[in-house]
């Protein structure tokens, strides 16, 4: 392991990208989102993305020309045809776009089509938190389907994620979640590392609790269970099936369209507290509801009660502060790039 500088860090990221013809703005995004995944502790979303995101450039599953395209514009909403570009830019341009409206309106709302694989959802929270907006995330997958309903055993949806952030008093609220037990990222990590789960997270394809994700290939294809597992599955189909209504069919690229590769429909709506209830209203509520869940009595001695998002946000801040602990094997890349410090080495063997 060798320590790195989070700039550094960055910069070979984006370094790495440009290298294989991404244009400038679009790895700089693709960098922050990777990078902020690994700072958070999210390795499925993290720096692994980057070698199937290269994958993708050169079977040309992402576009990396073009600009979106705006097919409805309507006061405080709008649709985009992402068009495969990179997700973590056009994620970015959504939540620019949506503040500038809510700014106007008090919320709006930007759906997206046929956007490339955002990475982790929480990377682009702080965007909004940071400027006192209120931000939720929905998405889904169109091509791909992982996840069967409740009550069936033929996978229809995928992990479909949300995500929501609010500004708080000392650190944001930051939530990022699976409405699935499990990631599909999850899944493969543990299909390449040959384990199982610790818990029966998944279904056969005869409708069968297993903890063995190798079920996913299986011919039946098997699932994996909404977020709730085996007795409460119901409310992560349910909270599923609004992903799939937020992002699919708002955005106009749900499960009618016939599969077009790795990529992703999500919807950013975006609310402007001051402009709904009023700043004071707003932060009494707020800074409330903070101190009686800080308050709140712990259930084991030596801890206490955090709200969602704190851990990430320190790990984040450290990582900023502090760097990262690296493989260089494991990313071979993290050399390559220039060094923007007049040759002076910023990795330290421990």
């Amino acid at each position: 392991m060798q320590h790195y500088r989070l700039s550094d860090v960055h910069s070979a990221c984006q370094h790495e990208l440009e290298s294989h013809g991404v244009p400038a703005n679009y790895a700089a995004a693709m960098a922050d989102a990777l990078v902020f995944g690994e700072a958070t502790g999210s390795a499925t979303h993290g720096l692994s993305l980057l070698t199937p995101y290269l994958e993708a450039i050169a079977s040309g599953g992402m576009a990396l020309e073009g600009h979106y395209e705006v097919l409805s514009d309507f006061h405080a909403c709008q649709v985009w045809d992402g068009r495969k570009l990179p997700g973590a830019w056009l994620m970015k341009q959504a939540i620019a776009c949506g503040m500038q409206r809510a700014a106007a309106y008090g919320v709006s709302v930007v759906a997206v089509k046929n956007s490339h694989h955002t990475g982790c959802l929480a990377a682009y929270l702080e965007m909004a938190t940071s400027k006192g907006y209120v931000a939720s995330i929905a998405l889904t997958d169109p091509a791909h389907s992982s996840v069967a309903p409740w009550g069936g055993t033929t996978p229809v949806m995928t992990s479909n994620p949300v995500a929501f952030g609010a500004p708080g008093e000392a650190t944001p609220i930051w939530i990022d979640m699976a409405t699935s037990s499990v990631t599909n990222g999850a899944v493969q990590h543990r299909l390449n590392a040959g384990e199982n789960f610790s818990s029966e997270v998944l279904l056969d394809g005869h409708g069968k609790a297993t903890d063995n994700p190798a079920v996913i290939n299986d011919r039946p294809p098997g699932s994996i269970l909404p977020l709730g597992g085996k007795s409460h599955g119901h409310k992560g189909y349910a909270l599923s099936v609004m992903v799939e209504i937020l992002a699919g069919c708002l955005s106009g690229g749900g499960r009618a369209d016939p599969p077009s590769g790795w990529g992703a429909s999500f919807t950013v709506t975006l609310y402007a507290p001051g402009l709904i209830c009023g700043e004071k209203v707003w932060n009494t509520q707020l800074n409330a509801l903070i101190r009686q869940c800080h308050g709140a009595a712990p259930a084991h001695p030596y801890s206490s009660v955090r709200l969602p998002g704190e851990r990430s946000w320190h790990s984040l801040q450290h990582a900023r502060q502090h760097g990262l602990w690296l493989n260089p094997a494991q990313f071979v890349w993290l050399n390559n790039a220039p060094d923007p410090h007049n040759n002076t080495s910023q990795k330290h063997n421990p």
